[in-house]
């Protein structure tokens, strides 16, 4: 068992050392091509930042699967299954794409367009759902069409749901990374615990996904140095996508050889794992999908293309009512793990529910002290070298931040987001369109 935890590591590892090195030769390059677009009414950032992060992300995922299928552990996924070559050719389009658009912004419809032809890519090389675990009826078996539909609806969803969330520094890179982490666990688990080996693909892939953005994040954090843009979100999204295909419409619950004895009620808990895969990919992209669902009801309901973009998404909200933008980052970090994780906590047999209690607890402690209006955290001295100023214990900057946050809350100020006299947004202004 601790082997193939280690190739897994090494994966995640090299994934993220390349996505990290390559970032800042990938952040010359977009200034030195102008990918810079100007500030719109919707942006949050006050100066013209490079896009094209996407391209390092699309770099570590290469190496990624270079890497695993040359470990012994790991490269029986590429001999028995076709998944990470679909992956890869799905990625690949769908990251050109992308990248087009960072460079020259397409039209929203030629970018659905894409987003539809690289799921329908994978879904040729194998990649697609072949059936359902549906509670009360049991396995109900896909025709090709109805799995084809089900899998490109799937895909943009997710790919729409995660460029959705691309609103603040470190954001959606950071979500992607917590729900992926609690996605690797749960398919671990059905590929050990339970010997299935259809979910390796799954499981490589979100440590594929982990390694991605943890490399990446450091460069994206708040002040971010480059965005990721649609080369950096849709692509993720679309690995998340690939995952929750490969092990929802991959894997047979039957195989997992659960006898129910006992009462009703444990036979019901002994089912979980099996109806966990149906649910799982809709508890990881749960707030996205929400922010998503809010945002097309919101611009339909004002006479506004579902495309058209707005300063009504759930992280504008959170910086509007009076939370900095990191904290507002947290915030959304915080409900993203309460979901991924308690989903997965409640999956397993022993002492689940205690799990969800724990997760929800802290959760609830991490939310209370972001939610304190003075709060500001401290590493201590030893850790100030490897923190950003304004986490520093003491010093010039932690002293003149400190001084800054009393002034402005002595001129009666909200210290988490007025920096000077001015407000930090202006009125909320409707914008028609996103170009």
């Amino acid at each position: 068992m601790g082997q193939p935890v280690r190739d897994y590591l090494l994966t995640l590892c090299v994934t993220a050392a390349v996505t990290y090195l390559l970032t800042g030769p990938v952040r010359k390059f977009a200034i030195a091509v102008g990918a810079m677009p100007a500030i719109r009414a919707r942006d949050v950032h006050r100066e013209p930042t490079p896009r094209l992060g996407g391209i390092a992300m699309f770099g570590g995922l290469c190496a990624g699967l270079i890497v695993a299928d040359h470990l012994f552990n790991l490269k029986g996924v590429f001999e028995l299954s076709n998944e990470p070559r679909a992956l890869l050719s799905g990625a690949a389009l769908i990251w050109l794409i992308g990248v087009l658009d960072d460079k020259f912004e397409l039209d929203a419809l030629i970018k659905l367009g894409g987003q539809m032809i690289a799921a329908a890519v994978m879904v040729i090389q194998g990649l697609t759902i072949l059936w359902l675990p549906i509670p009360g009826v049991g396995t109900v078996a896909l025709t090709q069409w109805q799995g084809t539909l089900l899998t490109v609806a799937l895909v943009v969803i997710t790919i729409n749901a995660v460029n959705f969330v691309d609103g603040l520094d470190g954001l959606a890179a950071g979500m992607v990374c917590i729900a992926s982490t609690a996605f690797f666990l749960y398919a671990y688990r059905l590929w050990i615990g339970y010997g299935i080996e259809a979910a390796a693909p799954a499981t490589l892939f979100a440590a594929i996904l982990m390694g991605m953005c943890l490399g990446f994040l450091p460069h994206n954090m708040h002040p971010a140095r480059i965005f990721m843009g649609d080369s950096g979100s849709m692509l993720i999204g679309l690995v998340l996508a690939a995952g929750a295909i490969s092990i929802t419409g991959q894997v047979d619950p039957d195989n997992m050889k659960i006898f129910f004895e006992g009462s009703e009620r444990g036979a019901t808990h002994a089912m979980l794992p099996v109806f966990i895969p149906l649910v799982l990919p809709l508890t990881i992209i749960a707030i996205p999908a929400a922010d998503l669902i809010l945002a097309i009801v919101r611009r339909t309901w004002n006479g506004q293309s579902p495309f058209a973009a707005d300063r009504g998404h759930l992280h504008h909200r959170l910086l509007e009512i009076g939370h900095s933008h990191s904290r507002a980052v947290l915030i959304m970090y915080f409900w993203s793990a309460l979901i991924a994780f308690g989903a997965v906590g409640y999956s397993v047999h022993s002492a689940s529910m205690w799990i969800v209690f724990a997760i929800m607890a802290s959760s609830a402690v991490g939310l209370v002290l972001l939610l304190m209006p003075r709060f500001t955290p401290r590493a201590p001295h030893w850790a100030n070298r490897f923190v950003p100023p304004r986490y520093r214990h003491g010093g010039a900057e932690a002293s003149a931040e400190a001084d800054d946050a009393q002034a402005a809350h002595e001129a009666g100020l909200n210290g988490a987001t007025a920096v000077d006299g001015r407000q930090r947004f202006h009125p909320r202004q409707k914008v028609g369109s996103d170009r």
